[in-house]
């Protein structure tokens, strides 16, 4: 009996390298994003001399926002795999950049990253605020302050786990 329990043990702790799968295709999601991101600099480039100021603004934006969601991909890959499968060579200069990333503080930094992407969308629909309609204006900001309100909830629940731990 005690050799079935340990096969299910290796079993069960092996099937964390399936997680490698679903970070690869988020490395090549990010490939695509970043053929996306090229795409909007060389459309922003080519009509630099065209769009006036808030146009401009606008488009800038969508870039920081684009670059915003292009990290969240990267630090939800680089904590996954750090966290679930296996820890990277921490002799390496490579990944010197990394730091520790637990599950509590990957919570806060993505849902801080949500709030930061939300703001953008928010203020890019605030600059064309014509184009919708109150209604629309309201439950954008409403799904945004409930990003806020998720992100202060989750630092505040991070905190009293850190002095429960301490």
């Amino acid at each position: 009996m005690k050799s079935l329990e340990l096969l299910v043990e290796r079993i069960i702790l092996s099937s964390r390298w399936v997680l490698v799968i679903f970070y690869l295709g988020l490395v090549a999601a990010l490939g695509v994003y970043a053929l996306s991101f090229l795409s909007k600099f060389v459309k922003v480039a080519k009509n630099v001399f065209i769009y006036d100021d808030a146009e401009m603004i606008l488009a800038m934006l969508g870039l920081i926002d684009a670059a915003l969601v292009a990290s969240l991909i990267l630090m939800v890959m680089i904590a996954g795999y750090e966290n679930f499968v296996s820890r990277f060579d921490e002799g390496q200069a490579d990944v010197s950049f990394i730091g520790k990333l637990d599950s509590g503080s990957l919570k806060i930094k993505v849902a801080s990253s949500i709030v930061a992407i939300s703001s953008i969308h928010l203020l890019q629909v605030f600059l064309n605020v014509q184009q919708y309609s109150d209604t629309k204006l309201m439950w954008l900001t409403i799904m945004h302050l409930a990003f806020v309100v998720s992100a202060l909830l989750l630092g505040f629940l991070e905190q009293i786990m850190a002095r429960l731990k301490g």
